[in-house]
């Protein structure tokens, strides 16, 4: 019986967009499938500050018509509070069967997933962070050149973080810097290379955001909307790859479905999909899964009939609130309003094993005031009237540790429901002392005061940094993934997104499991079309 398609991708996201290309490019039939809905709203053309001046319906957007923002304050980023993004995260749990417990459970449905509302930090793993994995650092090094060639990154410049983020010889130069980070670099790089610690690193920022024109997509303008939506599409999101990939001819691409399973039979695998109050099975050679690693954890446990409980990964992470002093009376316009500085600092176990913290720094002229009165030691009545103040010589930054102290469990109920429970190892709480601690100290040298109070380590999953549920092994068992993803005891079946990364880092990891998705659609295509 003929198959439908050669290939079935499920999830539009950056991993599904990126395992699509060279399926297509080699002539293969890939049928894309998602259940998200379409943004409702396109994004403002006016800078955020003048918008916020002359718009009298400025609350439609701020609250949302049915109060969006106020109903979502305990979300752990602004990002899920902006009204025009709600379509992203829509009844993702409800529709994916997904019960948390203590830990932040997000993720997306729609057109191009996550990357609608991401950060656009990039960075790339080293060889010693690829250790885990079960094929040389090398392999990774075309998918990684093809994807950041494709989505557009900036931030290139000689500085302290090149040989940490490793992307400069793909980057664009940088999107020009606000004049508090730049007093902020200055100072760091006036210090003499000797007198520097050499635990704290700072540098720019790599982002998937354009510097310069190309691809029909226009560079950044400084407008300070990105928290927004951009409109100029400076900033990378997978729907702009959708929109290429729509344009082969064997490339089909359904929206609203909602794949309850992925079936499997000898040679074949396919999908169960429900739309319309109707199910449907679709079949295909292989099928390659990127629904986000939440979604994608639970459809691969179903598929593999087991009820054991897997671990997952997810990055802790703190944001904290800095105030320099020296910038109280420059005037401060709108910025790029993702990260613009980027450092990191080594740190040292219980065991005096040295492990890594990242983090970046963050312009807030385009993020509503409110956001920022937890991070201040007083109640939000006496904090606003400070942030009129202060915030104009602020900025705010995140840090990350790596994944592997997070432990999320995940099990598979009887009910076909996936439960999360997260919990942090206990040398968390160890770690981010000593990391607000050197961050205290490096950033008081440059001029910089850290807010008392305003250090805050959120909840497990926080990051929506998730991975490693199912990994990938050199040598796999049940609940790992071979070298291409594949499930163990069902080798048509591929994860390609953050599920089958074989660990989570300190650093952003959009950028490597899109390579990875890159890299497993590549051996792929050599598979089927091999006699």
């Amino acid at each position: 019986m003929p198959r439908d398609f050669d290939v079935i991708i499920v999830g539009s996201g950056p991993a599904g967009v990126s395992a699509a290309f060279p399926l297509v490019e080699a002539g293969l039939s890939v049928l894309m499938v998602d259940g998200g809905e379409n943004k409702k709203t396109e994004p403002f053309a006016e800078p955020y500050l003048l918008k916020r001046q002359i718009d009298p319906a400025q609350a439609d957007w701020l609250l949302g018509a049915r109060f969006h923002s106020l109903k979502n304050l305990a979300a752990p980023s602004p990002k899920l509070r902006i009204p025009a993004h709600a379509y992203a995260f829509n009844n993702f749990e409800q529709l994916n069967k997904i019960i948390s417990n203590n830990v932040v459970a997000v993720g997306s449905m729609a057109p191009g997933g996550l990357s609608n509302v991401w950060g656009c930090g990039v960075a790339r793993l080293s060889g010693a962070q690829l250790e885990d994995y079960p094929f040389p650092a090398s392999d990774l090094t075309d998918s990684y050149a093809m994807v950041a060639k494709r989505m557009g990154i900036s931030g290139a410049v000689q500085d302290d973080l090149v040989d940490y983020l490793e992307l400069d010889e793909w980057a664009e130069p940088p999107i020009e810097i606000d004049s508090i980070q730049r007093l902020l670099l200055n100072r760091y790089e006036q210090t003499p290379s000797s007198d520097r610690s050499l635990s704290f690193r700072l540098g720019r920022a790599r982002v998937a955001a354009l510097s310069q024109d190309r691809y029909g997509r226009q560079a950044c303008n400084l407008s300070g909307n990105c928290l927004w939506g951009c409109h100029r599409r400076s900033l990378y999101t997978a729907t702009q790859d959708l929109d290429t990939l729509r344009s082969y001819p064997l490339f089909t691409y359904r929206t609203g479905f909602i794949v309850e399973d992925l079936t499997h039979s000898g040679s074949e695998a396919g999908i169960l999909v429900a739309n319309a109050n109707k199910t449907e099975s679709i079949s295909a050679s292989k099928v390659l899964v990127g629904a986000g690693a939440l979604a994608t954890t639970r459809l691969a446990m179903r598929a593999l009939k087991i009820s054991q409980t897997v671990v997952m990964q997810s990055a802790p992470v703190a944001a904290f609130m800095l105030w320099i002093p020296a910038a109280a009376s420059q005037q401060q316009g709108a910025a790029f309003a993702l990260a613009q500085l980027a450092f990191t600092t080594r740190m040292l176990t219980k065991d005096s094993r040295p492990i890594n913290g990242f983090g970046s720094l963050f312009n807030v002229s385009g993020i509503p005031m409110s956001e920022f009165t937890p991070y201040l030691p007083m109640t939000s009545r006496y904090g606003i009237d400070a942030l009129k103040i202060l915030l104009r010589s602020c900025v705010v930054g995140n840090f990350y540790l790596p994944g592997k102290y997070t432990q999320i469990e995940a099990q598979l109920k009887a009910s076909g429901a996936l439960e999360l429970s997260g919990k942090f190892h206990e040398e968390v709480e160890g770690l981010m002392a000593q990391g607000k601690k050197q961050l205290s100290k490096a950033f008081r040298k440059l001029g910089a005061q850290m807010i008392p109070g305003s250090f805050k380590v959120a909840r497990p999953g926080a990051d929506i940094h998730y991975g490693a549920s199912l990994p990938m092994r050199l040598h796999p068992g049940l609940c790992e993934t071979t070298l291409r993803g594949s499930l163990f005891g069902l080798p048509n079946i591929h994860l390609i997104d953050g599920a089958s990364l074989s660990s989570i880092t300190e650093k952003p990891h959009t950028l490597t499991l899109m390579a990875n998705a890159d890299r497993i659609a590549r051996l792929v295509v050599h598979e089927l079309k091999t006699p």
